[in-house]
């Protein structure tokens, strides 16, 4: 029976064993066992939701806190969710825009009002802080930032035009208050389904208009650019991809102003119960004097039985680094800015080279089913694009960071007000939302929910769909890669201001915070391996800048790798003995490999980080003719695209016999992991 009723707030534990579960609202902790609470906010939906009065709890679970606003009182019991043809239709769209779950809400489950029939729908993963406020609207913050944040919102809604026009939901970008934002990233509300008329006639002019409203709050030189972006909008002749193109060279060149200093630091630890270490990362203290540094940060978690895991890891990290290095030799070769599409393309390209490296090593090793040897990957590229900013000089550094993944090692940033999970895992849960087959809290509870669908080796690269995803670092903050030895559990949702906050005030170091981390992993998430790379990343103007220092030929100072780590941390990995069957990762590969629909593999251009931006580095008083936004020929843009296209292919063959060069000339590292190679028993 559905009811409503106004009670004292209270909130029940998780923990199925707890013997006293009822707990104040105001808690943190369970009073009975201390087990974390969780607060989960729901955005309402359906007819009569505006009209339910603050304090009401539906369902006997959902207390209204806010209009529209509601929090689950039970979040250990499953949401109610009606049969599948019972389902509403308004739903449909959550489902193939699952990846772009940075930017949107996903549906928690369903309730009635105590008068209605109607099922009300309920949106999870909300633009809300941990007190259940709602972030505020672009238009009430757009004064209030700096013009690189301006335009990287505008930039990040003009990424999500496509994938919700597919759906028939763009529309929800054009209602101003639906356009929430925290910090640096565009968060919407809810989906709006567009109108019928809407449907054909929904263009670039329509978001133009809603563009217009901020642009004319702008004070500062940029607005008269972006008001000539928003006139060409309104042009029927313009595509879209000309003023993706305009508005990235706008936001390059105001990112390029500010300064941008990197610190790395990087381990991996065993754990207390496992006898060897499947995980790879870079870098390592033994990493310091690398040229890649500060632009490379990589983990692998490996997978595979008879020693196959730490092999397949550690191949994937140092053929990574060859592919990273002939990557970043060719941008450096480049006049013009290269495209974050065609940037994408070369760093999935360089992926699918690793794997099929481990792919050709299972043939021939014989490897089957579960014996086949593989890896998860997740990395950050920061790519340094010299740039002619707003103000007219030339900067070495576009602030360009792009994270890739494969499986489920994670990406997450982090300042002092929030953490944000960049990446989506590679998992059945994720496979079976995508598909529409169920909904995100069915999946949950589905056999081998966790189960990988994707990773690096287990099937021909031509199959293999790596995420990458651009991000503009405009903000201090600490980006933090990790494998699930740290991230199982919500423990970094969990602990990030304990650990997270101290060193981006600088009241710790990032060492010490790296230490502290893996100490929580191994207490909290001990059965598995942890590693851990995090890059403290500053754009205050009190720091060296990277962007000037890039175009000396003096050595990299602000390499901060620390030298003083432990020694189960900073040590070259051992090849130990091979981990239990029960204790290796599983991967679901039975139904993962062929290519996925279309809209399931929906790999957004999304963004990162903001901050306040001081007079001496805001480039408010530029002049707007200073930053060139002229449409290039057809000719031109052609025949650049052209060589880019033929860079890209001598990049994968240039990597494909740099990594044969290593294998069959460098006993020292290709060989000394190689040889580990077992033969299938």
């Amino acid at each position: 029976m559905i009811s409503s009723q106004i009670t004292q707030s209270t909130i029940y534990c998780t923990n199925p064993e707890c013997e006293f579960p009822i707990n104040q609202i105001g808690n943190t902790f369970c009073a009975g066992c201390q087990t974390p609470l969780i607060r989960r906010y729901l955005w309402a939906v359906g007819d009569g939701v505006e009209q339910v009065p603050l304090g009401e709890k539906m369902g006997e679970r959902y207390e209204v806190i806010a209009p529209r606003l509601w929090l689950d009182t039970k979040p250990g019991m499953s949401p109610y969710i009606p049969e599948a043809d019972s389902l509403p239709p308004e739903i449909i769209p959550y489902s193939p825009l699952y990846s772009l779950r940075l930017h949107l809400p996903t549906i928690y489950g369903f309730t009635k009002l105590p008068t209605g029939t109607d099922n009300i729908i309920l949106l999870d993963n909300l633009p809300v802080d941990e007190t259940g406020g709602l972030y505020p609207s672009i238009t009430d913050s757009w004064e209030k930032v700096s013009p690189v944040r301006q335009v990287y919102w505008l930039w990040q809604i003009l990424q999500l035009w496509t994938p919700l026009k597919e759906q028939n939901v763009a529309s929800s970008l054009l209602v101003a208050d639906n356009l929430r934002v925290q910090g640096w990233c565009v968060r919407l509300l809810e989906l709006t389904a567009d109108s019928l008329s809407d449907t054909q006639s929904l263009s670039i002019k329509k978001l133009a208009e809603t563009w217009q409203s901020w642009v004319k709050l702008t004070k500062s030189n940029v607005s008269t650019v972006l008001q000539e972006v928003i006139t060409q909008m309104q042009s029927d002749e313009v595509e879209l991809t000309e003023i993706q193109h305009q508005l990235n060279q706008l936001l390059l060149s105001l990112a390029g102003e500010l300064p941008l200093t990197l610190e790395l630091v990087g381990g991996t630890d065993t754990g207390p119960v496992l006898s060897k270490n499947e995980d790879a990362c870079f870098p390592l203290s033994k990493d310091a004097d690398d040229s890649l540094l500060p632009n490379l940060a990589v983990i692998c978690d490996g997978i595979g039985g008879h020693q196959g895991g730490e092999v397949a890891s550690n191949l994937a990290v140092q053929s990574v680094k060859l592919q990273i290095q002939a990557f970043l030799n060719e941008i450096a070769l480049q006049k013009e800015l290269t495209s974050p599409d065609l940037i994408k393309e070369q760093l999935q390209a360089s992926l699918r080279v690793v794997n099929n490296l481990i792919y050709t090593a299972n043939n021939e090793q014989n490897r089957v089913a579960r014996e086949r040897m593989a890896t998860t990957i997740v990395m950050g590229v920061q790519v340094p694009q010299s740039v002619q900013t707003f103000s007219g000089r030339k900067s070495g550094n576009a602030h360009e960071l792009y994270i890739v993944n494969v499986g489920d090692s994670r990406a997450y940033w982090i300042t002092a007000e929030y953490c944000q999970l960049l990446t989506v895992d590679d998992d059945v849960v994720g496979r079976e939302v995508r598909s529409g087959r169920r909904l995100y809290q069915q999946a949950l509870h589905c056999e081998d929910a966790s189960a990988l669908t994707q990773a690096l080796g287990t099937k021909d690269g031509e199959l293999l769909q790596p995420s990458v995803q651009r991000f503009i670092v405009e903000e201090d903050g600490l980006l933090l890669l990790c494998s699930d030895g740290l991230s199982d559990n919500n423990w970094v949702q969990q602990s990030w201001r304990s650990f997270a906050v101290p060193v981006l005030a600088e009241q710790v170091s990032l060492q010490e915070t790296l230490d502290s981390w893996i100490r929580l992993a191994n207490m909290k998430n001990g059965h598995d391996n942890t590693s851990i790379v995090l890059i403290h990343c500053r754009v205050s103007p009190e720091y060296p800048s990277l962007s000037s220092h890039l175009l000396s030929s003096d050595s990299l100072s602000t390499n901060s790798l620390s030298d003083n780590s432990s020694d189960n941390i900073s040590e070259t990995i051992a090849f130990t003995e091979s981990a239990s069957e029960s204790e290796v990762k599983h991967l679901d590969l039975d139904l993962d490999l062929t290519l996925p629909d279309p809209e399931e593999d929906i790999s957004p251009t999304t963004p990162i980080p903001e901050s306040s931006v001081s007079e001496s580095s805001n480039p408010e008083n530029a002049s707007a003719e200073e930053v060139i936004l002229s449409k290039k020929s057809k000719k031109g843009t052609s025949l650049r695209v052209t060589i880019l296209s033929l860079s890209l292919l001598g990049l994968i063959f240039a990597s494909a016999a740099g990594i044969i060069f290593w294998r069959r000339n460098s006993p020292k590292t290709f060989n000394q992991t190689c040889k580990q190679l077992p033969p299938v028993l």
